[in-house]
């Protein structure tokens, strides 16, 4: 699953590959912006954690992840 993050004063949105749900992922990020002063935190499919503020994300894209094919074989 792919999860792109908008951080505010950020011109890169951060991408992070996890092995959640989009369900999964959309109530992490409804929990921590319901929160004051709360943090969304997620971890990456290698195990790396990434805790934004709450108040400075910006939008949150979840979509599935691409298979990216390299080289020139038939699909």
């Amino acid at each position: 699953m792919e999860v792109k993050i908008g951080v505010e004063y950020s011109p890169r949105e951060l991408v992070v590959s996890s092995a959640l749900s989009q369900d999964e992922v959309e109530e992490l990020v409804a929990d921590s912006l319901r929160g004051e002063g709360g943090v969304l935190s997620l971890t990456d499919d290698k195990g790396k954690r990434f805790i934004i503020p709450a108040n400075k994300v910006s939008y949150v894209e979840i979509g599935a992840t691409d298979v990216r094919r390299v080289g020139f074989a038939v699909p």
